[in-house]
């Protein structure tokens, strides 16, 4: 099961581009990572550029509303806003952790979360939630893996 983009419907308060119903297979927060269908997260400059990630396979953005968005952002393309990058991750990861709370299979498919910001989730008690959250979801897919043998 993987994350869509229905669930991001709940917790941005601005979006723009498409208003369609699609799955991510990746989230990250770097453009240079690949990420096939992916939801890239602008946390900082670090993250890198929008046209890298699209580049790379991003199909959405997250976005922080006091950063201007590149002129070259094609005008389907969805973006959802944030008034902080941080926070935004740590909900997307609980509500996809609580979409797959006892929903997992073994013929399931789930996204794949990369995350390159070590330093950021660890900078604060906020990230730090990140950092613990990742990790049960990394354990619960884990565990599922060796439970099917």
């Amino acid at each position: 099961m993987y994350l869509a983009s229905k669930d991001m419907a709940v917790l941005f308060h601005g979006q723009r581009g498409i208003n369609d119903d699609f799955s991510f297979y990746t989230v990250t927060d770097k453009a240079s990572f690949s990420q096939p269908k992916g939801l890239f997260v602008r946390v900082n400059e670090e993250s890198g550029d929008l046209s890298e990630a699209i580049a790379n396979g991003a199909i959405a953005a997250v976005w922080d509303d006091e950063e201007k968005l590149p002129q070259y952002t094609p005008n389907h393309f969805p973006v959802f806003f944030t008034n902080d990058s941080a926070e935004a991750i740590k909900e997307l990861i609980k509500i996809y952790n609580e979409k797959l709370d006892g929903e997992t299979n073994s013929t399931m498919e789930i996204t794949n979360f990369k995350f390159s910001n070590k330093k950021l989730l660890n900078k604060n008690k906020q990230t730090y939630d990140i950092a613990v959250i990742l990790e049960k979801l990394t354990n619960k897919i884990v565990l599922d893996k060796e439970r099917r043998g």
